[in-house]
């Protein structure tokens, strides 16, 4: 009897254990993805789609939250108060890397707060002229601004934007002189543009390329390494005489620093099988992104990049958040 007791408390030793990690496998309760700008936007997009697949993937549900607000900055801060377990995420964009370079007072480190779990989709910017423009190509575009320095002005969503720095990124290349325009969005600098009194955006492919399309503006490149698949005949501005230019905004997956390793595998997984997923996919092809979905080295080494050239445009054109 005694031998046979002895054996049963055996294999319960074995098996409990076993029942409990099946039990404790993270996670074991949703996660929130936290979307720091207004909801119907790009990241906001981004976050949804995450959410969607990500929890299947993982067997939870995935909340998205919006907290808009001072370039990003609550939405993160929100974020980097999060437990270090897996369960907080934070989707951004190029303000990760350039708020720390400009702004103060900042309440937490983008550097130290947050570990990369995967860069999400690359959003691809097209540079547009009026029609009444005479540059049908870069070449000319630069050639114009040369024969005008500082007279020709370029629109943007607002200092310190993508498209900010894919326009000081083809002057600095181009040796050219132009004025910078902030608008309050995208959208908001295509009359200006499509009347003539700016010269050039480097505006998103949703907002841009429809006008493209009917007429109203002209498209001479793509801010991408390669071409676009939806816009196949324009060259990409690097093809046009500024080898190695390439400039894009870009949406990427965070979570709290000190997460354990094993966790933000999981995530990291979880992430790139939301890019690869056929509706998700078709869903950013109507949007004119590129769904990417790396690992989260990959990433890292990515937004170490990312810092050091938005570091290096910030002070060669002493920009500014104003």
């Amino acid at each position: 009897m005694v031998a046979h007791l002895g054996r049963r408390a055996l294999i319960g030793g074995l098996a409990l254990p076993a029942l409990a990690r099946a039990q404790g496998e993270w996670p074991t309760r949703p996660l929130r993805i936290i979307a720091p700008y207004t909801p119907g936007g790009g990241i906001d997009t981004t976050a949804r789609l995450l959410a969607l697949v990500m929890g299947r993937e993982l067997g939870q549900p995935v909340v998205v939250e919006n907290r808009p607000g001072s370039a990003g900055m609550i939405g993160a801060a929100e974020a980097s108060r999060g437990q270090p377990d897996g369960y907080t995420l934070l989707v951004d964009a190029i303000p990760h890397v350039a708020n720390p370079q400009v702004l103060t007072g900042i309440p937490f480190d983008y550097l130290t707060a947050f570990a990369p779990v995967s860069l999400s989709v690359i959003v691809p910017h097209v540079m547009v002229v009026p029609l009444s423009s005479p540059a049908r190509t870069v070449a000319e575009f630069i050639a114009l601004a040369k024969a005008r320095p500082g007279q020709l002005a370029y629109g943007t969503p607002g200092a310190l934007t993508a498209s900010h720095f894919a326009s000081a990124l083809l002057a600095n290349r181009a040796g050219i002189e132009l004025v910078h325009v902030p608008y309050r969005g995208g959208t908001a600098a295509l009359p200006d543009l499509m009347s003539g009194n700016i010269a050039m955006m480097m505006g998103t492919v949703s907002s841009s390329v429809p006008l493209v399309t009917e007429g109203r503006i002209r498209c001479i490149g793509v801010t991408t390494k390669t071409r676009l698949a939806n816009l196949p005949e324009v060259p990409t501005i690097a093809e046009q005489g500024l080898p190695g230019y390439e400039m894009n905004e870009w949406n990427g997956l965070f979570t709290v620093a000190g997460t354990p390793p094993a966790v933000l595998a999981r995530l990291s997984a979880a992430a790139q099988a939301t890019m690869r997923d056929p509706v998700v996919q078709a869903r950013m092809a109507t949007l004119g992104l590129i769904p990417v979905g790396s690992t989260a080295e990959d990433f890292a080494s990515f937004i170490a990049g990312q810092r050091e050239i938005v570091r290096t445009l910030i002070a060669d054109n002493r920009m500014s958040a104003g």
